[in-house]
């Protein structure tokens, strides 16, 4: 009986460890990174047009960056869930057909993403692999100074679901939780633009914005 005590006794210290150490590693991460934010912005359709575009119009959004913040919390040592925290502000010029025209200004958007990542262990550097869901939501756009001479009062982009594929790495700083953290993420989302003169729908197109969003900064897991 005595034997049988010790070694239940030992099989539990020993399954004991691995919890010890996740919990060690901690079920939060807490990431500040700068974020460059490079969209697309190409127009893929137009459903109406009261002004007579040229017909090779085309346009593009200009790049940002940004502070973003991204809070994760691991469900087991190798697989977490995230969420980031960002505003970023876009404008949308005429490439081809309006070179150079302002058509959208000061754009603000909320990029609300959620991803679930696999990290893998690389000998120290922890390198993952993500996809998930984001939402683009709009929260102000201006109609582009070049709009406003032809009696555009009004612009809108509309909020739209998407997805996100997901990879980086955190390189450890130290043994306390700090690590150089490094981010990208590709999104697949696009938007309808549509430019008002008083309550009349004077354009709408169809906008490819499939940002590049790429971060560096550290870390903190707790």
């Amino acid at each position: 009986m005595k034997w049988m005590m010790t070694t239940a006794a030992m099989g539990l210290a020993m399954a004991a460890v691995p919890a010890l150490a996740q919990d060690t590693e901690g079920r939060w991460q807490v990431r500040a990174s700068a974020t460059a934010v490079l969209p697309d912005g190409e127009i893929e359709q137009v459903n109406t047009d009261l002004v007579g575009l040229p017909a090779d119009t085309q346009t593009e959004a200009n790049d940002n960056f940004v502070p973003t913040l991204a809070v994760s919390y691991f469900l087991s040592e190798n697989v977490s869930v995230e969420t980031i925290c960002c505003l970023t502000q876009h404008d949308v010029d005429g490439t081809t057909g309006l070179p150079g025209a302002e058509l959208v200004s000061n754009a603000t958007l909320i990029p609300a993403t959620v991803t679930a990542k696999y990290h893998f262990d690389a000998g120290g550097i922890t390198p993952y692999v993500g996809a998930g869901a984001t939402y683009f939501l709009w929260v102000d756009v201006d109609p582009g100074a070049a709009t406003i001479p032809l009696g555009v009062t009004e612009t809108t982009l509309s909020d739209e679901f998407g997805f996100v594929l997901q990879a980086g790495a955190d390189i450890p700083l130290n043994d306390n939780g700090f690590a150089l953290s490094l981010d990208a993420k590709r999104y697949f989302v696009d938007t309808t633009a549509r430019w008002f003169a008083g309550d009349t729908l004077a354009i709408e197109t169809e906008h490819n914005l499939d940002p590049w969003v790429l971060s560096a900064g550290v870390s903190f897991r707790f």
